[in-house]
């Protein structure tokens, strides 16, 4: 066999929907938060596979024979690992306001909580391996996010409209201070140097935000992003951190890379997200979990920077790639059946792949029938694995060096 079919593992976060996942694989609902749907073998929760031994996990397969699995050139590159793991995300709430750290710092940043002595599973240990984590996110429907700080000048704008007096001084630091001092400023005090300004802030933000959101405001859909991450988390300092970012809402097909450094939540919506094999994040509010003010100030980038859109360019018949930097993973999207498509596709490659399908049924000759939010795993010395059907497929795998 060619291809082999993925059970997999739904997380239920607290912020997850509670329909989205369910409605894309065709099954009730179960009435709790569905937050992920994790593909992969990251040791938190691995797919399982089945080749006639039972259900194993995938991580477990993979150190088995990797050269098999992964085949030579990942193995060089990335160690005995699948350097990738590929999610559907359904967001109902706001996602803490998060940042990932570089190589480097996640590097130093092991090492240092290893030589303190603080265990893995820690609540206030921050770096849970040694890896950055790039990451990508291609909308399903309608995807609001925020991402990346905006202009200081304009957030100070933006901030004198709410017409509250308690973000005065920061609206001052904002409008006057050299943009990188004025966002490391404003950040760094509400979440701790003048907390209790922060808080009250945050306690009188849901009032003019519901105001601003309804009142025909030229910014409303960002004012109504605001308003709902208020609801989300009542009282959060953190508020004030996701007030300072670009709002973006993606359209279905439309992907957003956040490289380390850019400050970014996603708020509402269902996505594809494939990120390097990481769970390094450090919050920066709207979160009951940790929050490290000293350590985040050493990751974030604090330039103004724009949403970084992912384009997507065709790279064969049917299929999209969109483009990154990441050395991890790429992720591509097949429209099976669409207009100089073919009802066929044959996805060659020397390393591992994961093929998730999110309309329609896809046949892999050899291999499982794939209907919606179902996936395959693809090993290095499959060979190349034909998929037919009317359907859309999204391919992840390990991109050759440019």
């Amino acid at each position: 066999m060619t291809a082999d079919l993925l059970a997999t593992t739904v997380r239920p976060y607290a912020w997850g929907s509670t329909t989205a996942i369910a409605r894309l694989t065709g099954r009730p609902p179960t009435g709790a938060p569905e937050a992920e749907l994790w593909m992969g073998a990251h040791p938190g929760a691995p797919s399982r596979i089945d080749r006639g031994r039972g259900a194993e996990p995938l991580d477990a397969v993979i150190a088995r024979d990797p050269d098999r699995e992964l085949g030579p050139r990942v193995v060089r590159r990335f160690g005995p690992q699948l350097p990738f793991l590929l999610k559907v995300l359904a967001a109902e709430h706001a996602l803490s306001v998060q940042v990932h750290p570089t190589a480097a710092q996640a590097a130093a940043g092991y090492a240092a909580e290893d030589a303190a002595g603080i265990p893995l599973d820690a609540p206030h240990r921050i770096y849970r391996d040694r890896s950055h984590k790039p990451e990508l996110i291609c909308a399903l429907g309608e995807f609001d996010a925020l991402c990346g700080f905006r202009d200081p000048r304009a957030s100070a704008a933006l901030w004198a409209r709410t017409g509250l007096a308690v973000l005065d001084p920061w609206i001052e630091v904002l409008r006057t201070a050299p943009a990188g001092t004025a966002l490391r400023t404003v950040l760094t005090a509400a979440l701790a140097d003048d907390r209790p300004r922060g808080e009250r802030a945050a306690a009188e933000l849901p009032a003019a935000l519901a105001e601003l959101a309804a009142g025909g405001d030229p910014d409303a859909a960002t004012w109504a992003a605001y308003r709902d991450a208020a609801r989300d988390y009542p009282g959060d300092p953190g508020l004030l951190a996701a007030m300072l970012l670009n709002h973006v809402r993606l359209g279905a097909g439309q992907a957003l890379h956040l490289d380390a450094g850019v400050p970014h939540a996603y708020l509402r919506g269902l996505g594809v997200e494939i990120m390097a094999n990481s769970d390094n994040v450090l919050r920066c509010g709207l979160t009951p979990k940790h929050v490290d003010t000293a350590a985040l100030a050493g990751v974030v980038d604090f330039r103004p920077t724009a949403p970084q859109h992912a384009p997507a360019v065709p790279v064969g018949p049917g299929e999209l790639e969109f483009l990154t930097s990441a050395e991890e993973f790429s992720l591509s999207r097949i429209d099976l059946g669409a207009p100089g498509s073919g009802a066929s596709v044959e996805l060659a490659d020397d390393g591992p792949q994961l093929l998730l399908c999110v309309r329609g049924i896809a046949r892999l000759d050899g291999g499982p029938t794939l209907g919606p939010g179902e996936s395959a795993y693809l090993p290095a010395a499959g060979g190349p694995v034909r998929v037919s059907g009317d359907a859309t497929v999204f391919r992840a795998k390990v991109p050759r060096p440019h």
